[in-house]
């Protein structure tokens, strides 16, 4: 049995004339009567009474006209989901983020933009540092990542989706705190104990600090290494220390800290959205090119 004979059953089924169905097919009657023959055969009982002046279907003929919708809906509906899978529109999209990357608020937005245009593709966000976006990139347990600066593997392909000032955070009671509204200069901070991210903890933010740091002469003393921005803002304001950060953290309202903006030329961070040379997923593309459209109209 084949869908063309459940196709061609349904059509006499409904027109109940082998002459009118043949029409609604495309094709003559006499191979429609041998297909509905076929048919019939195969099952072992007759699907029609016919007689000279009509067609009509049988008991057997009428359940199983209900059963051949059903099978016909469901394999229409089968094409439909991998057309729609073909076309980015249904299935699962794993992201690995950063922490900061929901700070800056064009990200999120093009996210709830994505899930409104795309309401079938199921977003799988999954937080986690710059390196670990990079491997599981590499070895495609995510299809899209969204991260901050890092060396990267040849295998992977950059959008900057945009870039921010690097700030300051420090103590309110220090006394850069005071008079420093404008902006200082890293150069400011060089005895200064430092909380930061730990070298092993794979944020891209490490290495660009120290590299500013470097330019303006010096090596930050760093006095306590915390794995979460709430913990190193945390411990800033309990006076054990400075640490630079996006300006973007400034939206956490955490009391006891100021944030200055660094005025060194190259004090800038940008947010990479970072996919596979050779990405398969028509939904990473999808989800690529809605980011990327929405974060360059900001």
């Amino acid at each position: 049995m084949e869908l063309r004979h459940l196709r061609y059953f349904i059509a006499v089924a409904e027109e109940l004339h082998f002459g009118r169905a043949a029409q609604v097919l495309g094709i003559s009657q006499p191979p429609l009567s041998q297909q509905i023959q076929a048919l019939e055969q195969e099952l072992g009982t007759r699907l029609f009474d016919r007689t000279n002046r009509r067609v009509e279907l049988s008991e057997a003929g009428r359940l199983f006209l209900d059963e051949a919708r059903l099978v016909l809906a469901q394999v229409d509906k089968a094409a439909d989901v991998a057309r729609r899978v073909r076309l980015g529109e249904l299935g699962e999209l794993n992201i690995g983020f950063t922490t900061s990357a929901p700070f800056t608020s064009s990200i999120p937005q093009a996210i709830f933009a994505f899930r409104q245009r795309f309401p079938a593709v199921h977003l799988a966000l999954q937080e986690m540092n710059s390196m670990e976006v990079a491997a599981q990139l590499e070895d495609e347990s995510i299809q899209v990542g969204i991260m901050r600066p890092l060396a990267l593997p040849e295998s992977l392909v950059v959008v900057e989706l945009l870039r921010e000032p690097l700030v300051a955070i420090i103590n309110a009671g220090h006394p850069l705190a005071q008079g420093s509204e404008q902006g200082l200069h890293l150069s400011e901070l060089a005895n200064e104990p430092f909380v930061f991210f730990p070298r092993t903890y794979g944020s891209g933010l490490y290495a660009q600090m120290m590299d500013l740091a470097r330019a303006a002469g010096f090596t930050p003393l760093i006095t306590q290494e915390a794995g979460e921005v709430m913990t190193i803002i945390g411990l800033v304001a309990a006076g054990l220390g400075v640490t630079v950060l996006p300006a973007s953290y400034r939206r956490m309202r955490i009391d006891g800290v100021v944030y200055r903006t660094l005025l060194d030329p190259d004090a800038t961070s940008a947010v990479w959205l970072v996919q596979r040379k050779d990405q398969q997923s028509p939904m990473a593309r999808a989800f690529v090119e809605l980011v990327t459209r929405r974060t360059e109209d900001k």
